[in-house]
């Protein structure tokens, strides 16, 4: 997973979800953002086949555990674009500090780490 692109990982997060049934075909369930001046959003999907909400998505590949500033970067982007729900994916794992974080907010942030994604 680390030797493919940023940008093909963040896609294939996109596919991800909607194989798991976010949002309904690809065609119209979400596309993947990521790019220079992106705001910290890599993706976008629809909650479910209707389009009743939005879920922002943020993928990383990284080799470190991901931290509280990164998870408060990406929650700073979701008020930023009038969200509530997000879903930050990455290759490796979240340190204590970030899960914490995401428990006492109030947005809604869903966190998968590289063992999680995996399954």
């Amino acid at each position: 997973m680390m030797m493919c692109s940023a940008a093909f990982f963040e896609k294939l997060v996109v596919d991800l979800l909607v194989a798991m049934g976010y949002g309904g075909s690809r065609s119209d369930a979400g596309q993947a953002i990521g790019r220079s001046g992106d705001e910290g959003i890599d993706g976008i999907i629809k909650e479910d086949k209707l389009g009743l909400d939005t879920i922002y998505i943020q993928a990383k590949r990284w080799n470190g555990s991901v931290g509280r500033p990164e998870i408060q970067k990406f929650a700073g982007s979701l008020i930023g674009q009038g969200a509530h729900k997000g879903v930050f994916i990455t290759t490796s794992t979240f340190t204590d500090g970030a899960l914490d974080y995401v428990d006492r907010i109030d947005r809604k942030i869903v966190l998968i780490d590289g063992e999680r994604l995996a399954d």
